[in-house]
């Protein structure tokens, strides 16, 4: 069996594995509402937005980071939006801790996926 066909069943293993399959299942119930839909899409957004700022050594913008924090408060007052988020990130999680298995067994420096 070769690299590519092992990838290819690790990649099934991960769709079928309780992490995934409960963050789907979070997911589905999150995303039902379109205002929360909304809110959690403008939240990775700015996520997303100052982590780069941030690895490019540049500042996060003060404006975004409140706002991003009322919409951090606001997604914690729904259920369904908190386990949907606290799946996502135990299911990043996991898959960071596999890239890095891969990366030690590579000889290859994972640190900066530590966080």
């Amino acid at each position: 069996m070769n690299i590519y066909d092992r990838a290819h069943e690790l990649a099934q293993e991960l769709k079928t594995c309780p992490e995934y399959v409960e963050y789907q299942r979070l997911k589905d119930i999150a995303m039902e509402n379109d205002t929360q839909r909304a809110l959690i899409e403008e939240y990775k957004r700015l996520q997303f937005q100052l982590q780069v700022a941030m690895a490019g050594g540049g500042k996060p913008d003060p404006a975004e980071m409140e706002r991003l924090q009322k919409i951090a408060g606001v997604l914690q007052l729904s259920a369904e939006a908190s386990n949907y988020l606290m799946a996502e990130f135990r299911f990043q999680k996991m898959l960071a801790d596999i890239y890095k298995i891969l990366g030690d067994a590579a000889g290859i420096d994972m640190d900066m996926l530590k966080g």
